[in-house]
């Protein structure tokens, strides 16, 4: 216990550094962004001595450096910092779409996690046969599909060609109206239920001819108990780290599905804000999305590691 607790110490440190890298990386990353957002405040036909006016109520004529240290001092006290185009405060930005991105991941996630488990279980159970076969041939087909294809394929069919679902959710709210999310969250889950299935099936097929198995069949366990007491846990610790990379890839994935379906949710922000050289807000968006990376890459290593009967025996 002692060491899983040292160990524990060093993941949340190593996460801690992680997200000063991503502070810098993404401070460095903005710094390089083409244009200016004076110039665009500017208008059409900008005038120079405006657009130095502009660049010097925004800040924008200071040091990089001093900027930076400016920046990080606000991101610990909270403050994300002003919007360079409407000077709303960022936290106003991100509060308008997060509702939205966090129920279309809410909802995606709910539907990932059995849906993936359950399919993965039963491809083990039928390993070689029929149904396992075709699974797994129509998972690698999906997987291999972009989202933005199948988004484009599902919204025309049907969503305009059988009118069975609305095909975008442009001038509605999806938290009032959820039939608009069923094609983003179709979407969005068919690559992840595809690769956490197959990691579900393999770990499994692992644990269900392990010795531990073997010995709980010894002593009388039943079967049922077997698979889903002692060989599941196990066969999730590998897809456990596989959800923590889905989630990664749903940050980058709901802003493509996002501008898609035109869902008004934070991957909308964030394209607004690229297109309108507003780096505080492209900042603060990618600071919480680099932040939530790490917070859930650090929780699965600690799931998975309590899941995972190897890597306790080796704590």
């Amino acid at each position: 216990m002692t060491l899983h607790r040292s160990w524990a110490g060093r993941r949340l440190l190593l996460g801690l550094g992680q997200t000063a890298a991503v502070v810098l990386f993404v401070f460095a990353l903005t710094e390089a962004l083409p244009g200016d957002a004076a110039v665009v405040l500017a208008g059409d036909q900008p005038d120079p001595l405006r657009i130095d006016r502009i660049r010097t109520a925004m800040g924008l004529d200071r040091p990089a450096p001093e900027r930076l240290l400016d920046w990080v001092t606000g991101l610990l006290h909270g403050d994300l910092g002003a919007s360079l185009v409407t000077g709303r405060p960022v936290t106003a930005h991100l509060a308008d779409g997060v509702g939205p991105t966090l129920l279309l991941a809410a909802v995606t996630l709910t539907l990932l996690l059995p849906a993936a488990t359950g399919l993965g279980v039963l491809c083990a159970r039928r390993e070689g046969g029929p149904l396992d076969r075709a699974v797994s041939a129509t998972t690698l087909a999906v997987h291999a599909v972009p989202e933005f294809a199948l988004g484009v394929l599902l919204a025309a069919l049907l969503g305009i060609e059988l009118g069975w679902l609305p095909p975008t959710a442009l001038g509605t709210d999806p938290r009032t109206e959820p039939a608009v999310l069923v094609l983003p969250v179709l979407v969005l889950l068919s690559r992840p239920v595809c690769s956490i299935s197959r990691l579900v099936r393999a770990g499994m097929i692992d644990a269900m001819g392990s010795l531990y198995a073997a010995q709980a069949r010894r002593l009388g366990v039943g079967e049922a108990r077997v698979r889903w007491t002692h060989a599941l846990p196990g066969a999730l610790a590998p897809a456990t780290q596989q959800l923590a990379r889905t989630c990664d890839w749903l940050l980058g994935g709901v802003i493509v599905v996002e501008a898609l379906f035109v869902v008004p949710g934070l991957g909308t922000v964030l394209i607004e804000a690229v297109a309108a050289r507003d780096v505080p807000v492209v900042q603060g968006l990618a600071v919480v999305f680099g932040v939530v990376t790490v917070l859930v890459n650090l929780a699965a290593d600690l799931v998975a590691r309590r899941f995972s009967p190897r890597s306790e025996a080796a704590a």
